[in-house]
């Protein structure tokens, strides 16, 4: 797979999942926005780092008319950015929904309301959102991370059937990852980890560049004929 040419929007890209996808498809010849909250530093020459708040939707329409004034060509965006706020439900706060619903959904949003029509007129490319198992099978304590990962789902299939209407070649795909080991990981006790290993077929955790892997595929021209599709990737992890 090679990506020569091609520029390529990934958000959350601090670290974990978005920072091992910016490198890999840097390293594979594609010019790669790096987009996180946070400041970032790469050292790749083809990777450019933008702060940005992907709930912020007036930010996210000036960061769209940079990207077109500077590069003027989207060929893939991964909508990767996301976060955790996790309570019961007796017990979640108003706070802890919104930022959650916030960035994790309309975050997606905010993008792919540009970049998608865009790759539409400008004659096709790949969309990744990234869900996870918690939005396939739910998990106590997390209803609004579940709620907003579920919903990566229509807005996935309702995309892929929007941006190629016309005959246009812009595929939208998601990806629900299992329990990965990126930092918000390395805070969960041991005995934790364990257990979530030994709910997977294959009795062990993910690893950030076995994800994104399978988002470089689905953004490659070898999955040309692959969209609306949810791909999980997840050892085969039983809740």
């Amino acid at each position: 797979m090679r990506f020569d040419g091609r520029l390529a929007v990934v958000t959350g890209a601090a670290a974990g999942i978005g920072r091992c996808v910016s490198e890999m498809l840097a390293a594979k010849g594609a010019s790669v926005i790096a987009v996180d909250i946070a400041e970032i530093v790469y050292e790749a020459a083809n990777i450019t780092p933008y702060k940005l708040n992907v709930a912020d939707a007036t930010a996210c329409a000036d960061f769209y008319a940079w990207i077109i004034e500077k590069f003027s060509n989207i060929d893939i965006l991964v909508n990767n950015a996301g976060v955790t706020r996790d309570a019961m439900t007796a017990k979640m706060t108003d706070e802890q929904w919104d930022l959650v619903v916030d960035v994790n959904l309309k975050g997606i949003f905010n993008l792919t309301r540009y970049i998608g029509p865009h790759m539409e007129r400008t004659g096709g490319g790949s969309i990744i959102n990234i869900s996870s198992v918690v939005g396939e099978f739910g998990n106590i304590g997390q209803a609004n991370y579940a709620a907003t990962k579920s919903a990566v789902y229509g807005l996935t299939t309702t995309w892929a059937k929007e941006f190629a209407r016309k005959g246009v070649p812009v595929r939208v795909n998601a990806i629900s990852p299992g329990y990965t080991m990126t930092d918000i990981l390395k805070t969960v006790p041991q005995d934790l980890l364990d257990k979530f290993a030994k709910q997977t077929m294959l009795g062990r955790l993910g690893q950030p560049e076995e994800i994104a892997k399978a988002i470089l595929f689905l953004a490659s021209d070898d999955a040309s004929y692959i969209t609306g599709h949810n791909l999980s990737v997840n050892g085969g992890m039983r809740l």
